[in-house]
C-alpha cells in the first residue's frame, strides 16, 4: 500500500474519531504517524497537534448549531490547563520516548475503564428508576436520576426527577453540587462551590499537561472528565470537549514550535490532514445516529485497543 493511500486512510479514521466522539484524534494520530507512516517520534506529536487543531475546528463548526456545546464551561475548563500545557510542552523533548509511550497507554486504558464502569452504573441506575415508584420513594428516584445523569443517559423519568429536584444549570457549569429545591433553603455553601471550582481547575490543569506532554488534544480524557467532574450528559460532553481540545492544542502547538520547531513531511501531512477534515464532518453525522451509550462504548473500546498495542510495543 502506498504512503499516500495509507495517509488518507489514517487521516479519515482520526477525523471520524474527532467528529463522532469529540476526542480520540490525537490518541489515534500519534501511533498511526509513528507505526504506520514512519514519522519520527519527535515530529509525530507536533504533527498530531496540527491535525487535531484543524479537525477540531471543523468538528466544532458541525456541533455549534446543535446546542450540545457549553462554551463558557469549555473555555474555563481549558483556561486552567494553559500554564501546565506550556510547561509540559517544553519538557516533552527531554523525557525518554519509551516513558512517554507508557504513560500515554496507561492514561488511555484508565480512561477507558472509567467509561466502561460508567456504562454499567448507568444501566443499573436506569433499571432502578424504572422500578422506583415516585410516590413511594421520591428520594430514591431523585438520587438515582442524578446517578443516571452522571452516567451520560437521560430518560424522561430522569429529566422529571431532576426538574423536581430543582437542578441548577449554573451550578453544573461551575462544577458545584446540584442544588435541590428545599422550599426556600439556602443555596450551596461557599465551601461547596469553591470545592467544585477546585475540582474543575485540577481536571483542566491535568488535561493541559497531558496535551503538552504527549502531543494529543486530550479529548480521550476530556470527555470522561467533563462527565464525572461537571456532570455533563454524554452528548454535551462530546461537544464541549472540542472547545477544550482546541484551546489546549493551540497552546501546546505554539509552545512546541517556539521551543524547537518541527519538520513536516508534506507528502504525508497534506493527505492526512485533508482526509481527517473530511472524516470529522462525516463523524458528526455518525454521532447523530448513535446513542450516547454506543458512543461511550466505542470510545472505550478504541482506547483499550490502542493502549494494549502501545504497551506491547514498548515492552516487547
Amino acid at each position: 500500500m502506498s504512503v499516500l493511500i495509507l495517509a488518507l486512510l489514517c487521516g479519515a479514521v482520526v477525523g471520524l474519531a474527532l467528529g463522532a466522539l469529540g476526542g480520540g484524534g490525537g490518541v489515534l494520530a500519534v501511533p498511526a504517524l509513528v507505526y504506520l507512516l514512519g514519522v519520527a517520534p519527535a515530529d509525530a506529536g507536533t504533527m498530531s497537534l496540527v491535525v487535531v487543531t484543524i479537525t477540531s475546528v471543523t468538528a466544532l463548526a458541525r456541533h455549534a448549531g446543535t446546542g450540545n456545546i457549553r462554551w463558557r464551561t469549555g473555555a474555563l475548563f481549558a483556561a486552567a490547563g494553559v500554564a501546565p500545557a506550556i510547561g509540559a510542552s517544553v519538557l516533552a523533548h527531554r523525557i525518554p520516548q519509551a516513558l512517554l509511550t507508557t504513560a500515554f497507554a496507561v492514561l488511555a486504558a484508565f480512561a477507558a475503564v472509567v467509561m466502561l464502569r460508567g456504562l454499567r452504573a448507568a444501566h443499573g441506575a436506569r433499571r432502578s428508576v424504572a422500578s422506583a415508584s415516585p410516590a413511594a420513594a421520591p428520594e430514591q428516584a431523585v438520587a438515582t436520576a442524578g446517578s443516571v445523569r452522571a452516567g451520560r443517559t437521560e430518560t424522561p423519568a430522569v429529566r422529571a426527577a431532576l426538574r423536581t429536584a430543582g437542578t441548577s444549570t449554573a451550578a453544573q457549569d461551575a462544577g458545584a453540587p446540584v442544588r435541590q429545591d428545599t422550599g426556600g433553603a439556602e443555596a450551596p455553601s461557599r465551601s461547596a462551590v469553591r470545592a467544585g471550582h477546585l475540582r474543575t481547575a485540577a481536571a483542566g490543569a491535568g488535561l493541559g499537561a497531558v496535551t503538552g506532554l504527549l502531543g494529543v488534544g486530550g479529548g480521550f480524557l476530556a470527555v470522561p472528565a467533563l462527565v464525572s467532574v461537571l456532570r455533563l450528559p454524554m452528548r454535551k460532553a462530546v461537544g464541549t470537549s472540542l472547545v477544550v481540545i482546541l484551546i489546549n492544542s493551540v497552546v501546546s502547538l505554539a509552545t512546541r514550535m517556539a521551543a524547537g520547531g518541527t519538520s513536516l513531511d508534506l507528502a504525508i501531512f497534506g493527505p492526512f490532514v485533508g482526509a481527517a477534515v473530511l472524516g470529522a464532518w462525516d463523524g458528526k453525522r455518525l454521532a447523530a445516529k448513535l446513542s450516547g451509550a454506543a458512543l461511550q462504548r466505542t470510545f472505550a473500546v478504541v482506547l483499550l485497543a490502542m493502549a494494549v498495542f502501545m504497551l506491547i510495543d514498548a515492552f516487547v
